[in-house]
């Protein structure tokens, strides 16, 4: 099975701690509290480049890379793409 693969048929298990709630509402400048549904609907999305190095997940759609981790499916962070 593909990375991309591994990680989309696990969608359900990505969550994050009450930190990173507030990091990735402070990185993405969003205004949610649904940040870790926000973050699924971007990783679903057809366009995302998933991409395993070490032990993390990449997901870089729309501007945004967020950083999952392989093994507990925790959302560690997000940021904008500067470029």
């Amino acid at each position: 099975m593909e990375d991309k693969e591994i990680l989309l048929s696990n969608i359900n298990k990505i969550h994050t701690t009450e930190l990173g709630v507030s990091r990735i509402k402070r990185n993405l400048k969003i205004n949610t509290d649904e940040v870790v549904e926000y973050c699924k609907n971007k990783v679903l999305k057809k366009e995302c480049n998933i991409y395993k190095k070490g032990k993390n997940w990449y997901c870089e759609v729309d501007h945004i890379k967020i950083t999952i981790n392989s093994y507990s499916y925790t959302i560690i962070t997000a940021h904008i793409i500067k470029g």
